[in-house]
Formats: structure tokens, C-alpha cells, sequence
């Protein structure tokens, strides 16, 4: 059996103690890879290998923008002619449909010649300063942070890892990767294509383990510049707490509970079909999900007919089979999921559609859970206000545009939300006043590499994607010159 190794300083090698674990497919609880476990000291050397290669050889970051971006647009072209590989990576590894993990790799690609372009555009500030020190230019440069440790989650496992290591190495940083411990599978191809790159020896490193010892040591290390990570939100915060002991940037996107606001007025299938895809994309396993629709109170039982039949038309298998739904990630998750549903059903919801593992045919033996639908929701409830991270969502109802604002701003979280409505003006009231750094009026979830995306509030801080994402993985220097460089005079004698 295949066993998953570190890339450390150009060179694949196994865990300084030897240990590995088992890699599972989700959708038949069998052994598919063992993985290297690492710990503190593989994360230390990968840290090591990265800051050589930053601040002693170089390389990378002293490389003009059109060689970097040359670089960048060939691991473009090489994850493309890989596509299809990958792909069933993901689906094997997380559990996804077949086509959604198609999807991730078309985006990755997209990605990585979204940074490879923008790099070479001009970027930076030119100021017309007062000549109290006499005549002076004063111009602002972008420049790379330095060594940067990045952690991914489990649910996206390619893509995201792409929405950090594109922007990183377009801004001419050198990299600590370390992706999900249970995922890491298509992580491992895309740094086989890395190996074969042009990339500089050192420029980009992973580390296979979990986040309790290589994540912490990404965290607290002091020769690494920059942390981001996107996961659950307690991790998130013991992630910013470590990090203070160099008081390195930090970049977090984490859980989310998000509303998914419906007025009477909105086109009712279109609502549907969004509603569908905003909590059943990806098996609910969605930071920013749909998880909370909150409808005004008319519609309501002809909306949730109308979803409870959809929901229970839902195909459910093998991922690679290409069915609606797949598997959740692991066991472990599936039983957590269970769990919250249970809860609401002892604090009250009603449950309409679901709520029980998934065992016909094939999936007996793999993870998976059926659509879930509750109803009678209050905001009180353990599964309005904690994040399910699964194909549950919950109901509530409004009577007035106020009323559902409340309710939606009614959590700690802030990551996404959407309004659905055909008045225009409404949608454009009701969408700036939801808390929440990714909004969508009249559809759910489509996301943009050209766009920015990350939270408010317990959601995290910072940008992936767009400029912004680029930005997270940088700083600024300013520079002043002197036009006329001699003696002026400052002193009197």
C-alpha cells in the first residue's frame, strides 16, 4: 500500500518517528493509503528548509514577477492535464460527488492563473508628500511576509489548498503546508507537481499530521512570519493565541451558521433549488452553508412541501457513481452529525424529512447520512445556533423585513448569508444589514476566484481570494527619497 510522505526542502521523506496512519474512503470505510504522521520536529524542519530558502537562498523571492508568474501558469497547465486523476483523488479521499470534485480542480486551475495574471499587473502607491525635509518622492512597494504556515480543512481538500498556495507563492513567500490529517491524498499530487516544477529547493514544504502537533508548531514557531488556517472556529482560536509569541500575521476563515432569508415574493423554484444547493452541496460539509433558512411565515408550507420532496429525491452513494450526495468525511464526523440531529429532536424541532444514517444498497458501510430537514426551529436551539457541518438544516419563519434580520444577525457567527426576494430594493436593504463578509442575493454559495471571501464576527479575519487574498500574503514597505541629497540645513550650527 502506497504510503503518503512529507515534502521537505525538494525531497520526499517519512515521519522522523516512523509513524503513519490510515487513510479512509469515506464511502466504504476502507483502507485506501497510509499517510505519514509527523510531529513537532518534521514540522521544525520543514520550517527550517523554508526560511532558508526566504532569507538565505532567496531565490524565489528575488525572482521578477513574469518568471514567477511563468512558473506559476505551468502548474496551472500540469494540474489540468492531471484533472481528471485528481479528481477522483478528492472523491475517493473526501467522499464528494465526482462531478463537485471536477469542479474544485477546474477552480484550482482557474486560481492559479488568476495570481499567475495579477502579479504582473502594476500594484503599489506613488505620494505627493509636503517638502518640510526639502523635495522628497515616496512611493509604496508589495513585499513577500516571509515564511508562511498554512493549514487547510477537510472538506475541500485540493481546492483550498490551492486558494492558499496560490496567492503565497505568487507574492514570492516560501510555505509550510499542512493539510487535513484525514484528507491528504490530492494534496500529495498537486506537491508531486510542484516536485517536478521549476520551484526553488525549499520554497514549498508539507507536512502530513494533525493539527495537535504540526499545526501547533506552525502556530507558535518563531521563524514562521504567517499563519492561515480555515476550520472550526475553537481551533481557529487557539491557532491566534499561539501565534502571539512573535506576534505574526494571522489570516483565519472558520465556521459559520449562515441565514438563507426567503420572502414571499421570491421566484419559488428558483428559492428551492438555491435553498437545495446551499445546505446539500458538498453533503452540508460547507463553511458558509445554508444551514438556517429563515421564511416568511405565508410561504412556509408550501416552501417546505415543496423542500421535503426535493430533499427525499436526493441520490445518495459512491461518490464516483456521480449521485447527489455522498458520504460524510470519516465515522467519527458522521456520529457528531447524528448526534446534533438527535439533540433537536429532544429540544423540540420538528423533524420533516431525514435524520438517519444512509445504509441502503452499497453505502452499508460507508458514512452517510440522509437529507435533513427541521422545522418549529427557535434560536435557542442547539441546532440553530451551533454549526452542524452536515446535510441538516432548520427552519424558521418571520413576518416583517425587521424580524428577519433579527433573526439572522442572531448568532455569533458571520461568514455568509443570502436574501431572496424580487424587490430589488428590499434585497438591497436586507443584504447590507446581515453581519456577514459573503452575501448573495437571489442564489446561494457561487464563489469567485476574482472575489473575496472570509467573515465577521466568530466567522475569522482576513481574505481568501481576489486582491485581498493576494494582500493576506504580503506587506507593505514605503520608500522616501531625498531629490536633492545634500545638507539641508536642519541644524544651525
Amino acid at each position: 500500500m502506497k504510503l503518503l510522505k512529507n515534502y521537505i526542502n525538494g525531497a520526499w521523506v517519512p515521519a522522523l518517528s516512523g509513524k503513519t496512519r490510515n487513510i479512509i474512503n469515506p464511502a466504504t470505510g476502507e483502507i485506501i493509503a497510509l499517510a505519514t504522521d509527523s510531529d513537532q520536529k518534521d514540522a521544525q524542519a520543514a520550517i527550517a528548509a523554508a526560511k532558508e530558502s526566504f532569507y538565505g537562498q532567496g531565490e524565489w523571492r528575488r525572482m521578477n514577477a513574469q518568471a514567477r508568474a511563468d512558473i506559476l501558469f505551468g502548474i496551472a497547465d500540469a494540474i489540468a492535464a492531471k484533472r481528471d486523476e485528481i479528481a477522483q483523488l478528492d472523491t475517493i479521499n473526501n467522499g464528494k460527488p465526482l462531478r463537485e470534485a471536477e469542479g474544485d480542480i477546474d477552480d484550482a486551475i482557474h486560481c492559479f492563473r488568476y495570481y499567475a495574471g495579477l502579479i504582473t499587473k502594476p500594484y503599489g502607491g506613488v505620494y505627493d508628500v509636503n517638502d518640510g525635509f526639502g523635495p522628497m518622492h515616496s512611493y509604496t512597494v508589495q513585499e513577500p511576509v516571509g515564511v508562511c504556515g498554512q493549514i487547510t480543512p477537510w472538506n475541500y481538500p485540493f481546492l483550498m489548498a490551492v486558494w492558499k498556495l496560490a496567492p503565497a507563492l505568487a507574492a514570492g513567500n516560501s510555505i509550510v503546508f499542512k493539510p487535513a490529517s484525514i484528507t491528504p491524498l490530492s494534496t500529495v499530487a498537486l506537491f508531486e507537481i510542484f516536485a517536478d516544477s521549476p520551484l526553488p529547493r525549499g520554497c514549498v514544504n508539507l507536512v502530513l499530521g494533525s493539527g495537535a502537533t504540526v499545526g501547533q508548531e506552525l502556530a507558535q514557531n518563531k521563524d514562521v512570519d504567517i499563519i492561515t488556517f480555515t476550520g472550526s472556529t475553537e481551533v481557529g482560536q487557539s491557532i491566534a493565541h499561539a501565534a502571539v509569541g512573535n506576534l505574526k500575521k494571522v489570516g483565519l476563515e472558520l465556521g459559520g451558521k449562515s441565514p438563507n432569508i426567503i420572502f414571499a415574493d421570491a421566484d419559488f423554484e428558483g428559492a428551492i433549488e438555491w435553498a437545495m444547493i446551499g445546505i446539500f452541496l458538498n453533503q452540508g460539509e460547507v463553511c458558509a452553508a445554508g444551514s438556517r433558512i429563515i421564511i416568511e411565515e405565508s410561504l412556509k408550507d408550501k416552501f417546505i412541501k415543496r423542500l421535503v420532496e426535493r430533499a427525499q429525491a436526493i441520490t445518495i452513494g459512491n461518490g464516483l457513481q456521480n449521485p447527489d450526495m455522498g458520504p460524510l468525511v470519516s465515522k467519527e464526523h458522521m456520529e457528531k452529525v447524528l448526534q446534533y440531529i438527535a439533540t433537536g429532536q429532544e429540544e423540540g424541532a420538528t423533524l420533516v424529512c431525514g435524520g438517519n444514517r444512509y445504509t441502503k444498497g452499497n453505502c452499508a458501510k460507508g458514512y452517510f447520512v440522509e437529507p435533513t430537514i427541521f422545522t418549529d426551529c427557535t434560536s435557542q436551539m442547539t441546532i440553530v445556533k451551533e454549526e452542524i457541518f452536515g446535510p441538516v438544516v432548520t427552519v424558521q419563519t418571520f413576518q416583517t423585513e425587521e424580524e428577519a434580520i433579527a433573526l439572522a444577525n442572531d448568532t455569533i457567527y458571520g461568514l455568509a448569508g443570502a436574501v431572496f426576494t424580487t424587490d430589488g430594493a428590499r434585497a438591497l436593504r436586507v443584504v447590507k444589514e446581515i453581519r456577514a463578509g459573503i452575501t448573495w442575493i437571489n442564489c446561494y454559495n457561487p464563489t469567485f476566484n476574482e472575489a473575496p471571501w472570509g467573515g465577521y464576527k466568530m466567522s475569522g479575519y482576513g481574505r481568501d481570494l481576489g486582491v485581498q487574498g493576494l494582500e493576506e500574503y504580503q506587506q507593505t514597505k514605503q520608500i522616501n527619497i531625498a531629490l536633492n541629497p545634500g545638507p539641508i540645513g536642519w541644524y544651525q550650527n
